[in-house]
């Protein structure tokens, strides 16, 4: 074991204007050059350090060689959102290294490797230098593991300069490497030697600072796809086909690695298939079969499934997608994150076809969404898509430890043998048909593979068809077919789960919102109450919506619809379903493919509340 020889790292001194626990750290290197290990090990050691901490990778969609940044933020106020001022910079990529110090704010802190050339002089910038290769002389690694541990040389420093003791990033490196404590020690190693090295010969003169704080007991960090995975596994999944795409690769990663411990392996099949197309084909064939089946993937592989998507919702087959958003149009920019497939989603598939779309902020609703999204599709027999993002996704969010699903696994008007005999004496005379409405909620009854009475079988039909099943383009069967599928969408409004709504009656503006903007609008919120601006808010969850969507937006004189994409896409849905309410509604919509910022949120509704 590395034996954790050091002097204390740096403490702030007291009478003095420090900062402790309260700003941003940005990380830029090259991609592919082994600095994810780095990073997390410093956001994991903040984190079991107790400060509330949050980490976004700013990451290229080539495998090695463009930039990729690592923004982590501490705050002792519990703020998660990203910081456009990042305060400390560890400026390891020569490639963007001008225009990374060029953006720190006046009093920020730069870390550079002491041989760098052209580093440009700012007075109101204190430069660090950090010696890696005289850090890393004598380091018995070779070829690329050397130059992946000289990464731990800026961990080592800047450990140092800003306080996190060495335990820290030992416990945190022994969480990455499962234990695994020879690794643990290489990485150690050089983590030592940067952080000696820093105590003799650096002179801090900066005003940033962390200290142990109690505020992450009891949490731990996760992404949101892997609660995705583990929900799935909890919610009863059996069927899960797909096909690799940036963010949602790692949803069926996690169903994958965790198959094992926390489910029969036997019974669930995990299938590659050989595209998008044949995924949800798989899907949709294993849903009509009575499993509970589902795919992963984002924007380009929802385009491609959407024909099929319009068979789900007209023969009504249970199944289910996870749409892991990453900004579009085309290939756009695949690893950013959006909410640019709200109107997508919800409209998916060709005709009059409306889903039911669910929308998780953070890996908790995630990890219960999942069981969420299974039972709406058996109760609605429909497609139900659960729309996260790159963002929720793949970054590492803090949480509570997830409990036991207390939603129950429900499978909706599912007809054994014996029910359709007694069909009849049920239904005051009725005669079975799968697409027939007799609770007047435009939710038939079906029956599934195996049922032995002889009346169960039936075409599952993309075409018309009439409550039996049975082809027909008589107008008559058609209209009653498409109203009941429209009165089925509306018995969904009151079955998706209900926004999370938090009046004031201190005031006149509302604030709506959805999926991982939330951190950027708790921020925004408590700055605007600063500014003497109350605000209400309303978290939306679901599509489509309910009866309280309208009664928020009529409490307030205006309401501002936050969100990440261009063209405002909610606030076209909700201006479109709630018409008369139209001149109430605002938009603040902004999409460059990072998360939003409370200061954004706070200006925004300033702007708008001056007439801007």
């Amino acid at each position: 074991m590395t034996v954790l020889t050091s002097p204390d790292p740096v403490r702030p001194p007291t009478g003095q204007n420090v900062i402790v626990n309260d700003f941003s750290i940005n990380v830029a290197t090259p991609n592919g050059t082994g600095s994810q290990t780095s990073n997390l090990t410093l956001l994991r050691a903040l984190f079991k350090m107790g400060i509330p901490v949050n980490g976004k990778n700013l990451f290229p969609s080539n495998i090695q060689g463009l930039p990729t940044w690592f923004q982590i933020r501490v705050s002792k106020d519990g703020y998660v959102s990203r910081l456009d001022d990042n305060a400390i910079l560890v400026a390891f990529n020569p490639a963007t290294m001008i225009n990374d110090i060029s953006e720190l704010p006046s009093g920020g802190v730069c870390f550079v490797p002491e041989m760098q050339r052209g580093v440009p002089h700012r007075d109101d910038v204190t430069f660090y230098q950090v010696p890696v290769r005289q850090i890393m002389k004598g380091n018995p690694a070779k070829g690329k593991l050397k130059d992946y541990l000289s990464n731990m040389a800026y961990v080592g420093v800047l450990s140092y300069m800003i306080g996190i003791p060495l335990e820290y990033i030992d416990r945190a490196l022994m969480h990455h490497f499962n234990n695994r404590r020879k690794l643990v020690d290489s990485n150690m190693e050089v983590v030592n030697s940067a952080f000696a090295w820093a105590a003799e010969h650096i002179e801090k003169v900066d005003p940033y600072y962390v200290e142990p704080m109690n505020e992450t007991e009891g949490l731990m960090l996760i992404t949101g796809n892997e609660a995705a995975g583990m929900g799935a596994l909890f919610g009863g999944a059996q069927v899960v086909a797909w096909y690799p795409i940036t963010p949602s690769t790692s949803v069926v990663d996690a169903i994958n690695a965790h198959k094992n411990s926390l489910r029969d392996p036997d019974s669930i099949a995990v299938i590659q298939a050989e595209d998008e197309l044949a995924a949800i084909g798989m899907v949709l064939g294993a849903g009509w079969a009575g499993g509970r089946a589902m795919t992963a993937t984002s924007g380009p592989g929802v385009s491609l499934m959407a024909e099929f998507a319009g068979l789900a919702y007209f023969a009504e087959i249970p199944s289910v997608i996870w749409d892991i958003q990453r900004v579009g149009p085309s290939t756009g920019l695949p690893t950013r994150s959006c909410q640019g497939d709200i109107t997508f989603a919800y409209y998916l598939g060709h005709g009059d076809t409306k889903n039911v779309v669910l929308l998780p902020k953070d890996p908790a609703e995630c990890f219960a969404m999942a069981t969420t999204a299974f039972n709406l599709a058996e109760e609605l027999q429909t497609l139900v898509l659960v729309l996260s993002d790159l963002d929720i996704g793949m970054n590492y969010w803090m949480s509570k430890p997830f409990e036991m699903p207390t939603e129950e696994i429900r499978r909706g008007k599912v007809l054994s043998a014996e029910d359709l005999t007694n069909f009849k004496t049920k239904f005051n005379g009725e005669v079975w048909g799968r697409y027939k409405d007799v609770d007047g909620d435009g939710i038939p009854y079906r029956t599934l593979p195996g049922n032995e009475n002889p009346a169960a079988a039936y075409f599952a039909r993309g075409t018309g068809h009439d409550d039996y099943a049975k082809y027909s383009e008589r107008p008559d069967d058609w209209l009653k077919n498409t109203d009941r599928l429209g009165r089925k969408f509306d018995t969904a409004r009151n079955m998706v789960p209900a926004p999370e709504i938090l009046d004031n009656e201190n005031a006149n503006i509302g604030i709506i919102y959805y999926g991982s903007t939330w951190p950027a609008i708790e921020e925004g919120r408590d700055l605007l109450r600063e500014a003497g601006v109350e605000t209400a808010t309303m978290r939306l969850r679901a599509l489509p919506f309910n009866a309280e969507v309208r009664a928020f937006i009529e409490r307030y004189d205006h309401v501002y619809v936050v969100e990440m994409n261009r063209d405002a896409q909610m606030q076209t849905l909700l201006r479109t379903e709630l018409p008369d309410l139209t001149m109430r509604i605002r938009s603040i919509a902004h999409l460059d493919g990072r998360p939003l910022t409370g200061p954004f949120v706070k200006n925004r509704v300033l702007e708008g509340e001056s007439g801007k």
